[in-house]
């Protein structure tokens, strides 16, 4: 129950948890190759069978894994169901991307994430497109785990002088977002989708990520927690840790995140 709801946050729950990314990736896949009927939610985001199957999946595997932890999912939010989330709680978007998976591209995730006291402690986010998924658990480190299922450590790359390599939104791509790549003179550009981008960071491809536009907390828990355990971390624009949990506001507007930077091992915010 809400309160005292908590579940260890180990590699065991992490590695349960990839194989029901992977499940979740696989539905994906078929749903796209059978055909998409494609319906607008009311804040006029578009959503499928897609999304809607593959959370079905994880709520399943949750269920199993972690029975009476609440789960924060993108597609029941939308349906009207939001649990009290005062312990630890499971935040989920089952297709990140939505709209590249429509158009026919390859940049979309499946997201799972565990929250203690505001914070991002566990994370996989999976690629179905690739095959590749990203695990990352707080004290335990950050991982790349391949079709074979072999884990290899990863981390952020180390602190330099510049240039710097930005890694922005190839789809929501904001004027000010714009405006702070421009304070990193030579800064190198590299556009991608979904939770990729924190995954980007976390391996050590990107130094920076800024997100000045609008998320939801489901879309950046689990590769917030990946890019953490990887050595990194996602702060808001005062500089203040990228927090987790309800706000201000009813059903998916208490989820919504503040701008934020996130980044390996340079500094977010410019001087």
């Amino acid at each position: 129950m809400a309160g005292t709801s908590r579940i260890e946050a180990s590699r065991g729950l992490a590695e349960a948890l990839v194989g029901a990314v992977r499940a979740a990736g696989e539905r994906i896949i078929a749903c796209r190759k059978t055909g998409l009927a494609v319906e607008t939610k009311s804040d006029n985001s578009p959503v499928t069978i897609a999304d809607r199957e593959a959370e079905a999946i994880l709520l399943a595997a949750l269920r199993t894994l972690a029975p009476g932890v609440p789960v924060i999912a993108e597609e029941e939010v939308a349906a009207g169901r939001v649990p009290a989330t005062d312990g630890d709680f499971f935040l989920v978007d089952p297709l990140d991307g939505t709209k590249d998976f429509i158009r026919g591209g390859g940049d979309f995730t499946v997201n799972v994430g565990l929250v203690r006291g505001g914070t991002p402690v566990l994370g996989v986010v999976g690629a179905p497109a690739t095959g590749e998924i990203w695990a990352g658990v707080d004290g335990v480190g950050a991982f790349a785990v391949d079709m074979s299922g072999v884990w290899r450590p990863i981390k952020v790359r180390a602190a330099h002088a510049g240039p710097f390599d930005i890694i922005a939104s190839r789809s929501h791509r904001t004027k000010e977002t714009d405006d702070f790549i421009a304070r990193f003179p030579g800064a190198r550009i590299v556009a991608a989708g979904s939770s990729l981008k924190f995954c980007v960071v976390a391996e050590g491809g990107a130094d920076l990520y800024p997100r000045l536009g609008p998320t939801s907390q489901w879309d950046t828990a689990a590769g917030d927690a990946v890019l953490r355990a990887a050595g990194g971390r996602a702060v808001t624009l005062d500089g203040k840790p990228l927090g987790y949990g309800p706000r201000d506001g009813a059903g998916a507007k208490a989820y919504l995140n503040p701008w934020f930077v996130a980044s390996g091992g340079v500094e977010p915010l410019p001087g």
